[in-house]
């Protein structure tokens, strides 16, 4: 039977930890390593709802893309994470967190949203190489297969992120070439308009950043934070569904978008 170590050295050796960025907090983050894992939990986040759900479902670790902390200096019952914390350990849950990592990899987030995009890649906005040679990079660029107004193409996408709704800039260009970044990717907007994109979709962009986009002359997407992560989730569980397919891996049905649009 696949033990809780099992799990973590797979996706260590396919999502290296070495890719993250230095804020980040990866890897098994809860849980004993020699636990039997029979049934998997995949979710966007490990917050109270999905933990709740896991407690529910009987499984024995929750896989993540954000992490269940970051700095936490004590665990007790006076914090949410503490509480997240406990719940999971006293239920005999483990908890594996793949974040920026994921993020970098090829095949994970960022190619995952330029697929919902409909983006053929032609780059990274970021590029690194490990020790090994192996090369990652946060962000996405390429071409749709045809322009669209932004009118035309913001329903696409809405619907394509199952978002509940978008904040958008319009510089009055065609949607041709895309720069891309799951999650947080504002700070990208120069490099978008030097790679000579017309578009950068992303997510939790700051007003200053739209004033960047009207000034450069570039269209501006933000499909939510959740909404532009949320499409590696199918691609997680697939991975692990190859890797173990003696364990039963179920995609959580209450993480969603907590944002609402009045």
């Amino acid at each position: 039977m696949a033990k809780v170590k099992d799990i973590e050295a797979y996706f260590q050796k396919l999502i290296p930890s070495e890719m993250k960025m230095d804020f980040d907090n990866v890897g098994l983050l809860a849980g004993c390593v020699d636990d039997d894992v029979k049934r998997v939990l995949v979710a966007l986040d490990a917050c109270g709802r999905v933990i709740d759900e896991a407690v529910e479902k009987d499984a024995q670790l929750v896989l993540t893309h954000h992490p269940l902390f970051f700095e936490t200096k004590a665990v007790s019952d006076k914090s949410i994470e503490g509480k997240n914390i406990i719940k999971l350990i006293k239920n005999g849950i483990a908890a594996i967190c793949l974040h920026t990592n994921l993020d970098a990899v090829d095949g994970g987030v960022n190619d995952a949203l330029a697929k919902a995009a409909g983006v053929k890649v032609q780059g990274r906005l970021d590029n690194f190489t490990m020790a090994d040679g192996r090369e990652y990079g946060i962000g996405r660029y390429g071409d749709l297969e045809k322009p669209m107004s932004m009118a035309e193409y913001l329903p696409v996408i809405k619907k394509s992120l199952d978002s509940f709704g978008l904040r958008y800039y319009d510089a009055g260009r065609p949607v041709h070439k895309l720069a891309l970044c799951g999650g947080a990717g504002d700070n990208y907007i120069e490099k978008a308009a030097l790679l000579g994109c017309d578009t950068l979709l992303t997510s939790d962009i700051k007003h200053h950043r739209f004033l960047e986009a009207e000034a450069r002359g570039i269209n501006l997407i933000d499909g939510g934070h959740f909404c532009t992560e949320n499409v590696v989730i199918p691609l997680l569980a697939d991975m692990l569904k190859k890797g173990f397919p003696q364990i039963e891996v179920l995609v959580s049905e209450s993480s969603g978008q907590v944002a609402r649009f009045f």
